[in-house]
């Protein structure tokens, strides 16, 4: 039984996966259940969300179309900055906000060195027919 061997190639749904993530990331301070005023009060933590938000959402289009490995990279950086944002950018004491940027960015980082082992050995031929 090999329940790993599921995990040993690239597929299109982890890509699928990281747009998911990254259209999570843009609306998260908007989700419920969290202090509204705090977060509307302060235009930085909105951009940043934002912005990390299509940035996820981008690359993971673009390792869809035409994958390379620079892109697992960047989707690991996006995911640890994400996680550091809430520190970096003083909003570490709005709970449900930091805690949502944590858990989204833990998963980005997951899924960018899930995707990085996957396309680890693989040439630049074999990185061409990715999707086909």
């Amino acid at each position: 039984m090999s329940g790993f061997g599921f995990l040993n190639t690239h597929r299109t749904w982890e890509d699928w996966s990281g747009m998911l993530l990254g259209a999570l990331i843009v609306v998260s301070p908007w989700f419920p259940i969290q202090d509204q005023p705090a977060i509307v009060g302060d235009p930085t933590v909105i951009l940043n969300a934002v912005a990390v938000g299509l940035i996820v959402f981008g690359i993971s289009q673009l390792e869809y179309v035409a994958l390379q490995r620079w892109q697992e990279v960047a989707t690991i950086l996006v995911g640890l900055w994400l996680i550091a944002s809430p520190y970096f950018l003083g909003y570490s004491g709005e709970g449900f906000l930091r805690i949502y940027h944590t858990s989204l960015g833990a998963a980005v980082v997951l899924l960018g060195v899930l995707l990085l082992w996957q396309d680890w050995d693989l040439s630049d031929q074999d990185m061409l027919k990715h999707g086909q």
